[in-house]
């Protein structure tokens, strides 16, 4: 889920110079800056105290289910000092585990030789396994260690032990569990969550599923483990107590905002604190200590909105194709999460994270099997995908697709109105009408900061181009409107919402769905299926082939949403603007940009195998949908902001104000707007955090939403009592059967 944006309808074009200059239309108002001064001139007296709470907090921890300890064992203050993140474990499978811990000592530096114990005994009475391992400085002293050999649907207890100046210390005691064997026919239960932002938020949502205390065989990881940057001000928060603060600012990109200046992580060390200082956080040490985790990346791990290699910081103003940050950001993953990518499967040992490929080579798509009914599919969206089909660079006045190509598709009579009337400017009678447009492009690429403004006007500036943008444009400067009559008609960027350049408007976000999706359809059929190709050809094969399984439940995880969000606005008749009475998709970067795959998909799945399922995160709002035949659930945020908050920004900044119609549709009554225009929406919640606890069962999957209000995310319930965060919590039980979603 990337920044939040400004609404525009399609055709607002007499603001067309605004949007794309950067008007004080996206900048925040002034009693909003001087709350937050206020708030940080309260968290800084505040500092002192909460940390000093902090402090005991992490004192009081105790390894989970810790009987009594050795002599010079256990997890003393002087242990946790040499074990700073904890331990973790993941990746389970019927005969094995991976687990992970990160130990240094700041006395003597360099690597560290530790011992890693493993015991179905909680006291360690007996050991299935002592291992000599070694922590390395090569790689931030992680070490992840991949243990074979085991019972299925087994509990294990772990710790790792480091000998220093004749005294033995250990990490917290770790549990974790095997997956059940094949063909056993027992029930699987399993939490899946998504987007944990440590800026400025605490884990409450975490803190809640300690209090559960449920029997979980593993938590799925959705992806956004992490967010790269140190306090974004579009969506993240300024409290310094819970604050990401790189030590090599240099190595970082300098990101701006208004008059916010932050830093987005590049260099590995970036990318290292980033997992060092959200792992610091004790309830999510305790969560890793209790549960085995599979995780996949979504695009925070990297870069937001990312595609492959390519960040989207700059909007297109230049090229973001950053091979060397893309496989520093892997490097600190591979390090940090207990996850087996080496290519055929480690053997039992310390994991060479050097082994494990990085990008383009990378896999980290994979599936797992618990017992008769779970066949887990991890996909991975992000690393093989194409760029959005409406580039953030696209000219609003190009025209996509021209008379002949409507005409041949059937298309044509929708689009007969003036407003779709284009010219070839390109014709000596438009001269200067394409040397006008030219020097304001190259006006406005300067302004935005652009490389190449004249290299850019050339290949943009030219062709058919779409009078509803040309014309406004023309106004602006001074020069007559050409006529829209008699000429001939076609589908343009500005008709898919775009209206300004390097903007995500139009792009990324807010599309005018009917023509984004028609566009999505030609471009797909005349590309082979390229421009949509967002699994890649290899992954896709091996979904398909894991669909053949004969588990009973088939659940695919899906770092995005696959359940479409739209706003219908067409009888929406008090929206006095007749050009923003369509419908809309919000957020193109994840499925619902890619309509035409996602159907087919969809539609595959549905023939070829039963009970299947799709889980997915991304979105920060809670979502279940029957979509093609196929339920899906999308799990909330577990902290940042959620999506109704985030589009009240964008929509307030683009002009509408709360008392407007257009503001009552998309934020006040979101979700009614969401159902509404998707009657196969069966739960929606736009504005909690939270995440989802799925059993799946012989003849049924029974989830169960855990909600808290999104705003809660700004208060620590750990300095709290245990009702207090119980009672935030809200739940709602779902039952997915026969490929139908009802609530209970």
């Amino acid at each position: 889920m990337g920044r939040p944006v400004s609404f525009r309808g399609a055709a607002r074009h007499t603001d067309v110079l605004v949007a794309r200059t950067g008007s004080t239309i996206d900048s925040a108002p002034a009693e909003a800056l001087k709350a937050r001064a206020l708030e940080d001139s309260l968290s800084q007296k505040l500092h002192r105290r909460t940390l000093l709470q902090s402090i005991v907090a992490v004192a009081a921890t105790t390894a989970f289910g810790c009987g009594e300890d050795e002599p010079g064992l256990g997890p003393s203050d002087r242990s946790r000092a040499y074990f700073p993140q904890s331990v973790a474990s993941g990746e389970p499978r019927p005969d094995s585990v991976v687990l992970w811990t990160r130990a240094v000592d700041p006395e003597h530096g360099g690597d560290t030789a530790l011992t890693l114990e493993v015991s179905e005994e909680e006291s360690f009475g007996t050991f299935v396994l002592q291992l000599e391992v070694s922590a390395s400085v090569a790689h931030d002293n992680a070490v992840k260690v991949k243990v074979t050999n085991l019972k299925p649907r087994t509990t294990y207890y772990y710790r790792f032990v480091y000998a220093h100046d004749g005294e033995r210390f250990s990490s917290a005691v770790g549990r974790t569990r095997t997956a059940p064997a094949a063909g056993d026919d027992v029930p699987v239960k399993f939490v899946f969550a998504s987007c944990q932002d440590y800026v400025g938020r605490y884990f409450n949502t975490w803190n809640r599923l300690l209090q559960l205390d449920e029997d979980l065989d593993f938590v799925m990881f959705l992806g956004d483990y992490v967010y790269e940057t140190t306090g974004d001000p579009s969506f993240q928060s300024t409290n310094s107590l819970r604050s990401m603060t790189f030590s090599d600012p240099e190595g970082a990109l300098v990101q701006k905002t208004g008059i916010f200046e932050y830093y987005a992580a590049a260099s590995l060390s970036n990318y290292r604190e980033l997992y060092k200082t959200l792992r610091s956080d004790v309830l999510l040490q305790r969560v890793h200590e209790r549960y085995p985790f599979i995780v996949i990346w979504d695009d925070h791990e990297f870069s937001d909105d990312c595609w492959g290699a390519h960040a989207t910081y700059k909007d297109e103003r230049s090229s973001e194709l950053q091979l060397d940050r893309k496989r520093n950001a892997e490097q600190a993953f591979f390090e940090f999460i207990p996850i087996d990518a080496t290519p055929t499967g480690a053997a039992q040992g310390a994991i060479d994270v050097g082994s494990e490929p990085r990008f383009p080579d990378t896999r980290v798509y994979r599936d797992f099997e618990f017992g008769k009914h779970l066949k887990l599919i991890v996909t991975d969206y992000r690393t093989y995908r194409p760029d959005h089909l409406i580039a953030e660079d696209a000219y609003p006045g190009t025209v996509v697709m021209d008379g002949p190509t409507l005409t041949a598709l059937g298309a044509a009579p929708a689009f007969a109105s003036e407003q779709f009337a284009y010219i070839n400017v390109d014709a000596p009678e438009y001269a200067q009408v394409k040397g006008a447009l030219r020097q304001v492009y190259v006006q406005l690429a300067t302004q935005a900061g652009a490389e190449d403004p004249q290299g850019k006007a050339e290949t943009w500036v030219k062709g058919n181009l779409a009078l509803a943008y040309v014309n406004p444009v023309l106004a602006q400067i001074g020069v007559a409107s050409i006529p829209t009559t008699h000429q001939p008609r076609g589908m343009a960027y500005v008709h898919m919402g775009k209206v300004g350049l390097f903007d995500i408007r139009g792009s990324r976000y807010v599309v005018v769905k009917d023509t984004f999706d028609l566009y999505a359809q030609y471009r797909y059929a005349t590309s082979g299926g390229a421009s949509e190709n967002v699994l890649g050809g290899p992954q896709e094969t091996w979904l398909k082939e894991r669909l053949a399984a004969q588990n009973t439940w088939k659940v695919i995880v899906s770092s995005v949403s696959l359940t479409p969000l739209v706003w219908d606005l067409r009888a929406k008749t008090d929206i006095p603007d007749a050009t923003l009475r369509q419908r809309f998709t919000f957020n193109a970067d994840g499925w619902d940009g890619f309509p035409t795959k996602r159907k087919e998909l969809l539609q595959y799945v549905n023939a070829h195998a039963q009970n299947a399922l799709f889980i997915s995160g991304d979105i920060h709002a809670a979502y279940a949908s029957v979509e093609e035949g196929v339920p899906a659930l999308t799990t909330p945020a577990i902290s940042s902001g959620v999506v109704k908050d985030l589009a009240s920004t964008a929509v307030v900044a683009a002009g509408y104000a709360q008392g407007s119609s257009l503001y009552r549709y998309t934020i006040a009554e979101l979700d009614q707007t969401l159902r509404a225009s998707n009657p196969n929406i069966v739960f929606s919640n736009s504005e909690d955090h939270g995440f989802v606890v799925l059993e799946v069962r012989s003849n049924e999957a029974l989830a169960s939403f855990h909600l808290i209000p999104g705003g809660e995310v700004n208060k620590d319930y750990s300095q709290r009592g245990a009702s207090e965060l119980r009672n935030r919590f809200s739940r709602q039980d779902l039952r997915v059967q026969n490929g139908k979603i009802s609530t209970l």
